[in-house]
């Protein structure tokens, strides 16, 4: 498989140029040994796994980004696409294999490769081949790249999540699905459309599943530091419970209404996981809702569940999850979702 389109070496003798076209400068010292070099691997060359390479380059988040996927040729021709645009982009080297020895060495490993839910198929027996096909995926990446950070984005994300944690062996700071990062952003840019404000002023998460169960905050929802429910109460204005229903089920059937305009969604969840790679690769510390081991927040004690909680991420992974407030519909909700995954997690055999 060819891995890069790059090469020093021009005309049919190989001729390499480097050494005539630059001159060394006197008495240079060699490269500094505490250079980073950030490298990047995205499993899956599908509508989703491509939106998210683009993005990561667009946004010089790696040094090194490397593609993974089991179509060789659709492979060689997304990595030959997205190097002929090397001249718009920031300098980054673009290696395509179907071998994960490719991925060697990498900071962040994002699995988006997946098995599709078939007509009729299950949703237990759609989980079943994602495990089979995990089981072809994680253990290589864990082999060549063993202090690497595991990215799970493909659905159901909280559940392969907790597959990939136990076919890696990682400690569970460092396997993270991106859970309702996506969800959240959608939940931000609905109440700043209503509000009228830019979607960034919003303080606003969806946690638990991503998916049908997911949990609105709205009793810690903020805007430009100003809790809305409790500013509502205290001027006197009246809302309806109808409508914040109506505005949560709104981001559940986001990602739906996108399937069914377009065929599948791809530039949002781009977004939202270079999003995350930024947060961890370069130890911002900031907090997102994404599926992480739920065990012991919030009154959660369903075995070893992952699904989406306010977690402060850093180079290391997982730093913490955050002590956000919920009241006690909230609460309870969040232990219904929890007790949904663990259901479908309990049939899987790992």
């Amino acid at each position: 498989m060819h891995k890069s389109g790059s090469s020093s070496s021009l005309g049919p003798g190989g001729l390499d140029l480097t050494q005539a076209f630059f001159r060394p400068i006197l008495s240079a010292a060699p490269p500094s040994p505490t250079k980073r070099h950030t490298k990047i691997s995205v499993i899956g060359a599908g509508n989703v796994g491509m939106a998210i390479a683009q993005t990561i380059l667009t946004q010089d988040l790696a040094d090194e980004l490397v593609l993974v996927d089991a179509k060789a040729d659709k492979l060689l021709g997304e990595m030959l696409d997205l190097q002929h645009a090397a001249a718009f982009l920031p300098r980054t080297k673009i290696m395509a294999d179907v071998d994960y020895a490719v991925t060697s060495g990498s900071d962040l490993c994002i699995v988006t490769a997946g098995a599709r839910q078939m007509p009729g198929e299950t949703r237990l027996n759609l989980l079943h081949r994602n495990v089979a096909l995990y089981r072809s995926i994680v253990p290589p990446l864990v082999k060549y790249s063993p202090e690497t950070i595991l990215l799970i984005v493909s659905n159901p994300v909280d559940i392969l999540t907790y597959v990939a944690w136990r076919l890696s062996g990682f400690p569970s700071n460092r396997v993270i699905g991106s859970g309702t990062n996506l969800d959240s952003s959608r939940f931000r840019f609905l109440i700043a459309d209503h509000l009228d404000v830019n979607a960034q002023d919003v303080q606003a998460y969806i946690v638990g599943e991503h998916g049908d169960s997911s949990v609105a905050l709205w009793s810690s929802i903020s805007v430009g530091g100003v809790p809305i429910l409790s500013f509502l109460d205290k001027q006197e204005i009246a809302y309806e419970k109808e409508t914040l229903e109506n505005i949560h089920k709104e981001v559940v059937d986001g990602a739906y209404e996108v399937i069914r305009l377009k065929g599948y969604t791809s530039w949002a969840i781009g977004y939202s996981v270079a999003n995350l790679a930024r947060t961890l690769l370069r130890d911002q510390r900031r907090i997102h809702p994404v599926s992480v081991i739920a065990k012991g927040f919030y009154g959660i004690e369903d075995g070893d569940v992952f699904l989406s909680l306010p977690a402060q991420l850093g180079r290391s992974g997982v730093l913490g999850v955050a002590n956000v407030h919920m009241n006690d519909e909230e609460a309870h909700r969040l232990k219904k979702s929890a007790a949904t995954i663990s259901e479908l997690t309990s049939q899987l055999e790992i």
